[in-house]
């Protein structure tokens, strides 16, 4: 299986489909690169497509050391380095767009356009913060199975949980979070919730990437006001809302978020 040792950590990843232009997945919190595979599926038709674990997640190293977002960026630059001769299409969910967005502040020579998909410029909001930090404490002395009826909700729209056609996609990833390292848990959460800001950073920047934002409409985590927020920072950002999504919109409305994708790659390919 291809794995990659970048910034001190084992990253899983994988290779889909050929093309003159690569896109990199990068997945949420408590997530795995499988979220994207509709994405994937659809896109490697022309596209060389490359999706990979953050540490901690799916196949990758288990991560109880701690650590904070910059280190998540690093490895991703680190990544991109290693397996990509030109600068790429980064598509980060969540977590992945918080490290899309340092990436396109920190080492913008790697990044040729931008998908925020689910995700916040801002810091954690206290009432948030607070709300995780308790989650966090439980996870560390017991594990995520005991609190999935807590987390889920958050990551999935009651639309997606409750509807029958979709109760085998529910609970496959039931299953994978109620395996996940309690340790890697705490420590992930705890470098991604205590994040900077980069709204003004990214308002700074004369010529950002060209950048497609997609937000669930009943997005929790990450609500539609804060991808209004980041769209108004980046100029010429796009925003698209895709309705019945919650905070993990590829998985749960995959053909709206997918078709989003590709016209906006399209626009923006080299070729």
């Amino acid at each position: 299986m291809p794995y990659i040792d970048a910034n001190g950590t084992r990253l899983f990843y994988s290779v889909t489909g050929s093309g003159p232009e690569t896109i990199v997945f990068s997945h949420g919190f408590l997530m795995n690169h499988h979220m994207f595979d509709h994405q994937i599926k659809a896109l490697s038709t022309r596209y060389r497509v490359i999706a990979f674990d953050h540490r901690g997640h799916g196949q990758s190293a288990t991560c109880h050391a701690r650590f904070g977002i910059y280190d998540l960026v690093d490895d991703a630059a680190a990544l991109i380095r290693e397996l990509c001769e030109q600068p790429v299409h980064f598509a980060g969910m969540s977590t992945g767009g918080f490290v899309g967005m340092r990436l396109a502040l920190r080492t913008p020579d790697l990044i040729r356009t931008l998908t925020l998909i689910d995700t916040a410029a801002d810091a954690e909001e206290p009432a948030k913060l607070k709300q995780y930090n308790q989650l966090l404490f439980a996870v560390r002395w017991i594990g995520t199975r005991p609190l999935l009826g807590k987390v889920m909700p958050i990551l999935m729209a009651k639309h997606f949980l409750s509807d029958p056609a979709r109760h085998a996609d529910v609970a496959i990833w039931r299953q994978y979070l109620s395996k996940l390292d309690r340790k890697s848990v705490y420590r992930f959460g705890k470098a991604i919730f205590t994040r900077d800001s980069v709204l003004d950073s990214l308002a700074a920047l004369d010529t950002p990437p060209p950048t497609q934002i997609i937000v669930g409409e009943e997005d929790i985590a990450t609500p539609v006001a804060a991808s209004r927020a980041t769209q108004e920072a980046i100029k010429g950002a796009n925003l698209n809302i895709i309705p019945k999504a919650g905070h993990t919109s590829p998985l749960e409305m995959p053909n709206e978020v997918t078709q989003v994708i590709s016209q906006f790659l399209t626009t923006h390919d080299a070729t």
